[in-house]
């Protein structure tokens, strides 16, 4: 009798060992689940960025005003009748501070 539950137990061990560990087992199934998930995940990133870069083409074959922001943003460009103004930004209070102080001193 001893002998026949080892071997029922042997048996049940070797029956087992394919589910769990072999090459369909259950943890290859979670890994490749796992991969599944990741590769949804990325493609829904993907189908976002797609469908801006969609949108922003329609609006390049399309209209005039795009192509009209991309050179004066990108390139710099500006009409024959308008004039160019930059205005240079301060850096930090110090500088802000510094200013007042002068305008107020040249004031009075």
């Amino acid at each position: 009798m001893r002998w026949l539950s080892v071997v029922l137990i042997l048996l049940l061990i070797a029956l087992q060992y394919p589910l769990w560990i072999g090459k369909g087992g259950w943890l290859r199934v979670w890994d490749v689940d796992k991969q599944l998930q990741q590769q949804r995940e990325t493609n829904r990133k993907l189908e976002i960025r797609n469908a801006g870069m969609e949108a922003e083409v329609r609006d390049l074959k399309e209209g005039y005003d795009a192509i009209e922001e991309r050179a004066r943003y990108e390139l710099g460009m500006i009409r024959k009748d308008e004039i160019f103004v930059q205005v240079p930004e301060k850096n930090g209070d110090a500088q802000t501070d510094e200013g007042a102080g002068n305008v107020e001193s040249a004031g009075r």
